[in-house]
């Protein structure tokens, strides 16, 4: 059959038609890609804000800008015709405006060609309006809880006795009261993600009491309250704390009356939480944890240097000791002894190298912290100490901070430089990591197991210090901090010898290494680093003016570093064969050096900052070049 010449000509300019289009929307999408190449496509919203056309980071920098609602949001708390009133931000909830806007700019770069078409096309024609990405610490949310439980939350009280000296007398019972701080923030994590002010009961769970005539045992309670409650240690040494006596009116409270199941009759019981709580508070002074033996190793002679004593523990036998004070003072008695064990430590003074399995130097590292405040090095040297002549027992996993304790003023530590959240600020410890940094690299290269290692947020140049105080990159991605006890270092000891832990500090030389003797199985370690990759320049500085500051007055709070991303591989072999592989990796944020000066301070902030001394002001004739 003939085809008619109209339907050839027509099915040729629809064949033609379709190409010319497919070429357009070809050219247009090269057209719009090249356009828009690091930029974010047009049509792409935030919460409402248009952010087509910009860089990630202009993104960023616009919502940081806009959508302040953490800060200057309105959360309003009730209960009881009582209000509380905060921020968002004091509540746990921040905004990532820096995921938020790499999610922009992802829309339309994922998929086939033809998905990231459609989605462009979608984007500037109908809009494409992403949720702010909202970010809910629970933690926070409850610490700011745990203060308003202290003003409202009571406890339950049932029907007691009380003490007016040394007359018994009955006072009715009391509704219990207690917030429920998870519950509370559990709604607020549902409401604070709508980026409105909110007003919000609190959820406060309440408990009747059972109430009772304490008059049937009036008379046993005057008994048990005619003298002084005396308790005593067993077979107590001259040195040993104790005795701790509790006058009537202190134990009183304790007291409680109860009526059992089916009975019509009130009974006297002891209410030992208190006594719980006071002898949880005496146990650092009764209670010792065995400690073992601390040595150093002698290399010429190969035999343990007892340099501290080990510590015979004593347990406070809580749970039988409340029993018994029970039992005693209800019973009228008022002399009671406390039960407590002795617990013997795994390593005493008498040990022996053979015996531990230590034999020889196994691992050895040591860093430097040039330039680093007094209180700095304080601090390296506090720390440091924690470690020395300490024993890791076979197959033992080392916790870092379980060893380092309590990180503050009290424990001999001092105010320096911290990484604390996005700023380097002044704070208790600052140092600890070089400590860290040394035992994690003494480890690494000992081809023991990592079990648990945190890098830092940016790059710290001490921790790549050379010898000569020059710099070592190839040390970046080698560092690990630890804040206790939420970030921890922790190694296992996987062979059958104990490893002795060797730390000295050398202040004038200012270097800190860190040996382990025991006895080597013969692993070998072969490690590789990438090197610093995906290297990002810090941001441009940061100029705050500071009301506290004098006019003049200057000062660098913060300081740049380059971002960048490092994988670092290790390979430990024993007798030829692989043990085992590890790889760790670590990614440093770009930090942004930041300065404060005083109101009206010449020169600032500068137009034209010095990169290596960005907190330099403009010179007189330099203020207004270039403008």
């Amino acid at each position: 059959m003939k085809i008619p010449q109209w339907l050839t000509s027509t099915i040729c300019a629809f064949v033609l038609g379709a190409a010319l289009l497919a070429l357009g929307v070809s050219v247009g999408a090269g057209w719009l890609a090249w356009s828009y190449r690091g930029k974010i496509y047009p049509g792409v919203s935030v919460g409402g804000l248009n952010l087509g056309g910009l860089t990630p980071d202009e993104a960023t920098a616009l919502l940081d800008k806009t959508l302040t609602f953490p800060i200057t949001g309105k959360i309003t708390l009730e209960y009881e015709g009582h209000t509380w009133q905060a921020h968002p931000i004091e509540l746990g909830f921040v905004l990532d405006n820096r995921a938020a806007a790499q999610a922009a700019y992802a829309v339309g770069r994922h998929g086939s060609p033809w998905q990231r078409l459609a989605d462009r096309w979608a984007a500037w024609y109908y809009g494409v309006n992403l949720p702010p990405v909202a970010v809910f610490s629970e933690p926070i949310a409850l610490k700011y809880l745990d203060a308003l439980a202290k003003q409202i939350d009571r406890p339950k009280k049932e029907a007691v006795l009380a003490i007016k000296g040394t007359e018994v007398i009955a006072k009715p019972g009391r509704v219990g009261r207690r917030l429920n701080r998870r519950a509370t923030a559990a709604a607020l994590a549902a409401l604070l993600p709508r980026l409105q002010d909110i007003r919000l009961p609190l959820q406060v769970e309440k408990t009747p009491p059972q109430i009772a005539d304490p008059s049937a045992e009036a008379q046993r309670l005057r008994a048990i309250l005619a003298a002084p409650l005396k308790v005593v240690l067993p077979a107590a040494a001259k040195d040993d704390p104790g005795p701790w006596t509790f006058a009537p009116k202190t134990f009183a409270p304790w007291l409680e009356i109860k009526r059992p199941p089916h009975a019509s009759h009130f009974v006297i019981d002891l209410n030992t939480t208190p006594l719980q709580g006071f002898l949880e508070r005496i146990a650092p002074q009764v209670e010792r944890k065995p400690a073992n033996a601390r040595f150093h190793f002698n290399e010429k002679t190969h035999k343990l240097v007892l340099i501290q004593h080990a510590v015979i523990g004593r347990h406070l036998k809580i749970k039988e000791s409340l029993a018994a004070v029970k039992k005693n003072l209800l019973a009228g008695r008022h002399k009671v002894v406390l039960a407590a064990d002795l617990i013997q430590p795994r390593v005493g003074d008498n040990a022996t190298a053979e015996q531990l399995g230590i034999t020889e130097l196994v691992a050895k590292y040591t860093s430097y912290f040039y330039g680093s405040s007094e209180a700095r090095i304080h601090n390296i040297v506090v720390a440091a100490k924690r470690f020395d002549g300490y024993l890791v027992a076979p197959g033992e996993v080392f916790s870092m901070a379980k060893v380092l304790g309590d990180v503050s003023l009290d424990t001999g530590y001092a105010e320096a430089l911290i990484i604390y959240g996005n700023r380097t600020i002044k704070g208790v410890g600052g140092g600890v990591c070089q400590v860290s940094t040394t035992l994690f690299r003494t480890v690494f290269f000992a081809g023991y197991p990592i079990v648990e290692r945190h890098s830092h947020a940016y790059r710290v140049l001490y921790y790549e210090q050379t010898p000569s105080g020059g710099n070592n990159p190839k040390l970046a991605g080698l560092d690990a901090t630890v804040y206790a006890p939420v970030v921890d270092f922790k190694f296992k000891n996987d062979t059958p010898y104990w490893i002795l832990m060797e730390t000295k500090v050398s202040v004038p030389y200012r270097y800190l290494t860190w040996k382990l003797y025991s006895t080597s199985d013969g692993r070998e370690v072969e490690w590789h680093t990438t090197g610093l990759q995906n290297v990002v320049d810090p941001p441009p500085p940061k100029y705050i003016e500071n009301p506290k500051l004098k006019k003049g007055e200057i000062k660098q709070v913060d300081w740049a570093a380059k971002g960048a991303d490092v994988t670092v591989t290790r390979i430990v072999r024993k007798n030829g064969k692989i043990l085992f592989k590890d790889t760790f990796y670590t990614h440093y944020e770009p930090w942004q050096a930041v300065c404060e000066y005083g109101p009206d301070t010449p020169g600032m902030p500068p137009k034209h900052p010095d990169p290596k001394h960005p907190c330099r002001p403009d010179k007189p004739d330099e203020k207004d070049k270039g403008d």
